[in-house]
């Protein structure tokens, strides 16, 4: 198959390859998505398409029995929660994202890498991340993973 490109748009010539590989409807309209936490002291994610700064949560590192535990431990979540912005945090960026994924499946595009970060990527991040992965797991037009890149830093 020979496609003269040089009068199609990028959305044109995403159609036409997706119409050559038989890529179906179904498989087209489930958006890869990565959550990845990370902690601004080791750089952003540069494959991240979107970023969101979670410093000004409550830090758990400033609390000596959270300090050496994680985002993920239920005593750190129960801390986080406690505070009625982290609720609020995330009910708005689950509204926001569920805005934008079926906007990002309409246009076409491939993936979606959404960063999520705090100081040093083991706690506020952490938790966000996981909890909002729960929220927009269930979005019919979404596959989400998750991946704490800086979880391990001490």
């Amino acid at each position: 198959m020979i496609i003269d490109t040089s009068e199609l748009t990028v959305h044109q010539l995403r159609q036409a390859f997706a119409r050559f590989s038989g890529v179906t409807r179904d498989e087209k309209t489930k958006l890869p998505v990565t959550i990845v936490s990370f902690g601004y002291k080791y750089g952003i994610p540069t494959d991240a398409d979107l970023v969101f700064d979670v410093r000004f949560l409550p830090n758990p590192h400033f609390v000596q029995r959270l300090r050496l535990k994680t985002g993920k431990d239920r005593d750190v979540v129960k801390f986080m929660r406690q505070h009625a912005v982290t609720g609020q945090m995330l009910d708005r960026l689950t509204d926001l994202l569920q805005f934008l994924i079926p906007q990002y499946v309409t246009e076409g595009k491939s993936y979606l890498t959404i960063g999520i970060g705090c100081t040093g990527g083991r706690h506020r991040s952490v938790m966000i991340a996981e909890a909002l992965k729960k929220n927009i797991d269930a979005l019919p037009g979404a596959r989400v993973r998750l991946q704490h890149r800086d979880i391990s830093h001490k």
